[in-house]
């Protein structure tokens, strides 16, 4: 199939074919990264503003890169050196720097829904970089590329996430793309990190580690995000950890070739500890190398690099 969609906004609406689409095209891409000339001319002439009015390191950094390995021209704006701090609206920003001829625009929000809103304005594509505690996209692609690398399939596998399932926009994505191919999902946390009717969304949860960790194929953990909570949901970080943090005992419970993997920063000693961070189930460095093609594949794809005549093979 072809990509026939302007803007990358989420998962939820993506068809299991778009996801896998996404997932084929980061395939291709992936041996630039090994060449001796890490580029290729597939975005030459295209522009892309990076736009991260919250705080950003992997996404941010992977996002830049992805565009300079595709030849892309890129400028960054970010909140803090930007009209924002004179009362410009977010809605004026955006058309203000598409009137500089921008053809894409990678949004990281704090307010859930921001990037859905500025598409509507926009003729640029638009890329969700992470919108409050709604959606982050490419994070959940790079997630699922990760276990396809690794297992070679995701149908029936058994994939738990532990920790902030709440607030966590990486927890929602995957959530919408795993169940869509076939994966088993299990959410694990305290019951006020739960979201209230998470079950409708084709997934178990449950409130005992244990009980996620059992048979797991992938445990993916997630952090506490105090920066996105407003009261106390646990009563200390401390009693959070022995309720919940994944060590080398309770990962005797999970399959024994079982996947860790974390979307970051890592917080060591709260939801993992550090043994487990840099042991052999690991694979969390592997899911940002897998970040650079992942964002290849969506840049590539919502740009339409194919669709102006030239071959994916030209842009290769």
């Amino acid at each position: 199939m072809r990509w026939t969609r302007k803007d990358l906004l989420g998962l939820r609406d993506l068809s299991a074919d778009e996801i896998r689409l996404i997932l084929q095209t980061a395939k291709s891409f992936q041996e630039v990264s090994l060449r001796s000339v890490k580029k290729v001319p597939a975005l030459r002439g295209k522009t892309v503003a990076n736009l991260f009015f919250e705080p950003s390191t992997r996404t941010r950094i992977s996002f830049e890169l992805a565009e300079k390995r595709l030849s892309a021209d890129t400028f960054h704006v970010a909140a803090s050196t930007s009209s924002f701090v004179k009362g410009e609206t977010l809605k004026d920003a955006a058309k203000n720097i598409e009137a500089l001829k921008v053809d894409v625009m990678v949004m990281r929000h704090s307010s859930s829904g921001a990037p859905h809103r500025i598409a509507q304005y926009m003729k640029a594509s638009v890329i969700n970089a992470g919108d409050g505690i709604n959606e982050h996209p490419s994070q959940a692609l790079i997630d699922m590329f990760t276990v396809l690398e690794k297992k070679k399939k995701i149908e029936n596998l058994k994939i738990s996430f532990i920790g902030d399932i709440l607030h966590s926009r990486v927890a929602r994505s995957n959530m919408w793309g795993l169940t869509k191919l076939g994966a088993q999902v299990t959410v694990c946390g305290p019951q006020t990190l739960l979201p209230r009717g998470v079950e409708k969304l084709g997934v178990r949860a449950t409130t005992s580690l244990l009980e996620a960790v059992q048979g797991a194929d992938v445990v993916n953990l997630l952090r506490i995000q105090t920066e996105r909570q407003d009261q106390s949901f646990f009563p200390s970080i401390r009693e959070y950890a022995t309720a919940y943090q994944i060590n080398s005992e309770i990962l005797k419970h999970a399959k024994e070739d079982v996947l860790i993997m974390h979307p970051g920063p890592v917080n060591r000693g709260i939801e993992i500890t550090s043994d487990v961070v840099d042991g052999p189930y690991s694979v969390i460095l592997d899911q940002v190398t897998h970040g650079l093609a992942v964002r290849m594949a969506i840049l590539y794809l919502v740009c339409g690099a194919s669709s102006d005549g030239s071959s994916e093979e030209d842009g290769l």
